[in-house]
């Protein structure tokens, strides 16, 4: 598994955020909920990257997916801890490896655990899950454990690359949404071919599909800058594809 420097590198969007911060197990959250009725035993978690539930990109999306009808819990697996975007944002000296070393599995694992059996236990039946960067990883092993009925990944890292891929294959029962770009170290042009062969021309019958957003760097979905029009069409066309997949399986 490894990472890159766009992992870390992005751009602040503007907006207002109009979820709540709430306490869920213990754990913090944000949480976006439809103004609109909506299907209260459906939830989608976002899995974020590594800047966590406080970086504002990551509360607007949240919103943005409410917007669309869906309830979403943004889930601070970092304990608190995810990256301190005034700190780190842009900066190609901070020590990520050393960052990343310190929220492993061990760490980050048990309070998304712990989110989703007290979501369970209010009645909560299906999940979808959209998750960026590291929150691409906690996407499949959700999947491959059976517990999100709707997957949805932008730019994931810390995958093993093609064995998730054929796991994915194998133990999955969750349709896949995979939001590609044209430069990523992480998820590069031959893990997409990759997932084609795997998953495309109806072979995995829970449903596929990929998109591919040329222009784009790993992050474009969650930090891009939308001062580049392509990188703004590949944000906005990730999410919207993300949104008509959820639609469509969840």
């Amino acid at each position: 598994m490894s990472f890159c420097k766009d992992c870390i590198q992005g751009v602040r969007h503007e907006g207002e955020p109009s979820g709540t911060l709430e306490t869920i197990a213990d754990v913090a959250c944000y949480v976006a909920t439809p103004t609109v009725d909506y299907s209260k035993d459906k939830v989608i978690l976002l899995l974020p990257d590594a800047y966590g539930i406080e970086l504002i990109n990551a509360q607007l999306l949240a919103d943005d997916f409410a917007k669309n009808g869906f309830k979403v819990v943004a889930i601070d697996y970092f304990n608190g801890d995810g990256l301190p975007a005034d700190r780190v944002l842009n900066d190609k000296a901070f020590d990520f490896r050393g960052w990343l070393a310190t929220h492993d599995a061990e760490a980050t694992r048990p309070p998304l655990d712990r989110v989703i059996a007290a979501l369970k236990e209010e009645g909560v039946t299906k999940f979808g899950a959209t998750g960026y960067c590291f929150g691409g990883r906690y996407t499949f092993d959700l999947a491959f454990n059976n517990i999100i009925q709707c997957a949805v990944v932008s730019h994931p890292s810390l995958l093993n690359l093609p064995d998730d891929l054929e796991t994915y294959f194998a133990q999955a029962k969750a349709p896949l949404l995979i939001n590609s770009c044209e430069n990523d170290r992480l998820f590069p042009a031959e893990a997409q071919a990759k997932a084609d062969e795997l998953f495309g021309n109806g072979k995995f019958a829970p449903g596929y599909r990929r998109e591919y957003f040329p222009g784009c760097t790993h992050g474009f979905a969650v930090r891009g800058d939308l001062s580049d029009p392509l990188v703004k069409a590949g944000k906005e066309g990730s999410f919207m594809a993300s949104v008509e997949f959820f639609l469509e399986h969840l």
